[in-house]
């Protein structure tokens, strides 16, 4: 049995967050394979989402699957957690490794555009610091 992934978000400018391992202390790659960080795609239809508050980084986001999408039967939306506004999708090539109950957070904006975390609902991620 594996142990429980645990992270910290440890802030890294205003831009937003590092991973930390809150077991180690370790700090924990974009490209770990315990994690997946993906660009939100679609922010270019959305851009006055991306911009609100209920996406800054480090705010919990909700995946919300898209079983009807006329355009992509597995597309997965990424929404704030109210649920309230779409700030976009995961990209398609990502949707795959997804099993449907994942967590997400914000964790980066870069040049009009977001950064995702989504790790698995069993991980804990601690509140930043």
């Amino acid at each position: 049995m594996s142990e429980r992934l645990r992270l910290w978000l440890e802030r890294a400018g205003a831009a937003g967050y590092r991973l930390r391992d809150a077991a180690t202390g370790e700090a924990v790659r974009w490209e770990d394979p315990r994690v997946l960080v993906v660009p939100v795609a679609g922010v270019s239809f959305r851009p006055e989402a991306v911009e609100d508050a209920s996406f800054a980084p480090g705010r919990r986001l909700a995946l919300v699957p898209e079983p009807e999408n006329e355009h992509d039967p597995n597309a997965v939306g990424i929404w704030n957690e109210e649920r309230s506004l779409q700030a976009g999708y995961v990209p398609r090539a990502s949707t795959a490794a997804l099993r449907g109950d994942e967590q997400a957070v914000s964790l980066w904006r870069v040049d009009g555009g977001l950064r995702v975390l989504i790790v698995p609902a069993a991980a804990w991620v601690g509140t930043p610091r």
